[in-house]
C-alpha cells in the first residue's frame, strides 16, 4: 500500500509549498569494505552476533546472521538455560534463511531470546556496526558454521560452586570435564576433559566406542601435577 496525500488537512493543501534546499541522503555506513547510503533494505549487507534473552530471564540465545544485499542468507542459533528455546531455535532456523532483515524483525521467531536477539542485530547491521563493516566483500556463505569449530558445537562454559564445597568446572570450550586436578591446597590447577564432538565423529566412522573415548581426552593447564583428582559431577 503506497502512502498519498489524501490524510493532509485543508490548512495544508491550500499552503504555499517552500522547496527543500539540501538533498545530501543519508550517512553512509561501513558494510563489507565500503561506505554505503542505505535507503532501501537491499542496499544493506554485513555478518554479525547479537544476544538476546527471554521475558523472565531463564534462558538466553546467541544469534549469528550473514545478511547478502538485504536477505538473510545463513543462520546460526545457539540456545542456553531452557530446554524449550532448543526446539524454538529449530524452528526460528527453518523461519529466518531468505527473508529481509526487516520481515525478520517483524516475524515471529518462537521464542523471546530468540525476537529479542534478532532485534539487537537489525540495529547492529542498520547502523554499519556488523562484524563485517571492514571486511572487502564481506564473509562466504559459511562464515556462522565457522563458529562452531571443527567439532560443530558452541563453545559452551558450565561452572557450578557453593560456598562450602567451591568450585566445579562441568564443561568448558575444550570439551566435557571428566576430572578437576588440584594441588597441595585443594586449588584447581587444570582437568581432565573428552571432546564430545570427536569423540562422536569417531563413533559415527566405525571406531569402537573405548577406542572413541580413550582417543579423544585431553588436559589443560597442570593437571599432570595434580595431587588429588576429583570427578566434578560426583566427589
Amino acid at each position: 500500500m503506497c502512502c498519498n496525500d489524501n490524510y493532509e488537512l485543508n490548512e495544508i493543501k491550500n499552503m504555499k509549498k517552500v522547496e527543500k534546499g539540501p538533498k545530501n541522503g543519508p550517512a553512509a555506513i561501513p558494510e563489507h569494505g565500503a561506505w554505503v547510503k542505505a535507503t532501501q533494505i537491499q542496499d544493506i549487507s554485513g555478518l554479525t552476533h547479537g544476544i538476546g534473552w527471554c521475558a523472565p530471564q531463564q534462558g538466553a540465545c546467541k544469534l549469528t546472521i550473514n545478511v547478502k544485499c538485504g536477505i538473510i542468507k545463513e543462520a546460526l542459533i545457539e540456545t542456553v538455560g531452557c530446554s524449550g528455546m532448543t526446539h524454538s531455535a529449530a524452528m526460528a532456523a527453518e523461519i529466518l534463511c531468505g527473508k529481509t532483515i526487516l520481515e525478520a524483525l517483524n516475524s515471529d521467531l518462537v521464542c523471546d531470546a530468540i525476537n529479542t536477539a534478532m532485534r539487537e542485530l537489525f540495529l547492529q547491521i542498520i547502523y554499519g556496526r556488523t562484524q563485517t563493516a571492514f571486511s572487502k566483500g564481506g564473509l562466504p556463505i559459511g562464515a556462522c558454521r565457522e563458529d562452531l569449530g571443527k567439532s560443530l558445537r558452541s563453545q559452551l562454559g558450565t561452572i557450578y560452586s557453593t560456598e562450602v564445597k567451591g568450585v566445579r568446572y562441568l564443561e568448558i570450550a575444550e570439551g566435557y570435564i571428566l576430572k578437576l586436578g588440584l594441588d597441595q591446597q585443594n586449588e584447581v590447577i587444570g582437568y581432565q576433559f573428552i571432546n564430545l564432538g570427536k569423540m562422536m565423529d569417531d563413533i559415527k566412522n566405525g571406531v569402537s566406542h573405548k577406542e572413541a573415548f580413550e582417543n579423544n581426552i585431553g588436559t589443560y593447564g597442570r593437571f599432570h601435577e595434580a595431587v588429588t583428582q576429583i570427578d566434578p559431577r560426583k566427589e
